[in-house]
């Protein structure tokens, strides 16, 4: 069972670093209904967390929470220093440091891959328009969609635009990705393309926290995984352990339904 205390760091140029995330005891109620049960974790910088689990357990309510989407009625999440439950929180500040990527893209129809891009960062961060352009182009090299700065979303396939959503992201400049089941309404040619920008992420160092079925690119890519059940995190470990040696009953019984 998780233990808060428990050393997880990942070591960055030979060193251990301070959790970038910090979740304490977090419970969140719809009406009677109880999602999340009292959660606790941390989340180093540079880590690569996956949330696993059957569905209705709690896992993207609990990445909604941390980027202040959904609030919590008890417990406390500390994100790089500021305290989401905090009510003077500046919600900017936040979204800056916290990026978020959903199952649906969200993009606006009617704009560019490029126009969607740069969006944000002109709107809320009032910066400067060729600032945010030459980041924005940038941006969509880097999910490998060169020549699609003028193309509409319409025109695009399901997994080119989950990377634009990717790319919208990013242009916030957040120290934090994370990721609600970016490949479940995906076929899974454009799973791959998908998987692999949010891999490259990952081995350029950013902090991704991915609520994901996808359990072979788990396996692969996090450092870190935690099984959900019911609201409560039943067990957590390294993807050898979870993987190789669920200990939980529950655990067991879920990966021999997907694996």
């Amino acid at each position: 069972m998780l233990s808060s205390e428990q050393d997880r760091a990942i070591p960055l140029n030979g060193q251990q670093h301070e959790p970038i995330v910090s979740i304490r005891d977090v419970r969140k109620r719809y009406g009677s209904l109880e999602v999340l049960k009292g959660v606790s974790f941390d989340i180093r910088r540079g880590e690569v967390v996956c949330i696993i689990g059957p569905s209705g357990s709690g896992k993207s309510t609990l990445i909604r929470c941390i980027n202040g989407l959904s609030d919590i009625q008890h417990g406390s999440i500390i994100v790089d220093g500021i305290e989401v439950r905090d009510p003077r929180l500046d919600v900017i500040a936040l979204r800056r440091k916290v990026g978020i990527v959903f199952q649906q893209y969200n993009l606006f129809p009617h704009k560019t891959v490029l126009q969607n891009v740069m969006l944000a960062p002109r709107l809320v961060l009032k910066e400067s328009k060729d600032v945010v352009e030459q980041r924005a182009r940038q941006l969509i090299s880097k999910v490998k969609l060169d020549g699609k700065e003028n193309v509409y979303p319409g025109e695009l396939s399901g997994g080119q635009q989950q990377r634009v959503a990717i790319a919208r992201s990013l242009a916030m400049r957040p120290d934090i990705m994370l990721f609600d089941e970016v490949t479940a309404a995906l076929d899974p040619e454009t799973v791959k393309e998908v998987l692999a920008t949010i891999k490259e992420l990952a081995q350029d160092g950013m902090t991704c926290i991915l609520v994901t079925h996808e359990m072979g690119f788990a396996r692969e890519v996090a450092d870190h995984i935690y099984f959900t059940d019911g609201g409560v995190i039943v067990e957590d470990g390294p993807p050898s352990e979870i993987f190789g040696n669920a200990r939980d009953p529950r655990t067991r019984r879920f990966l021999s339904q997907v694996l």
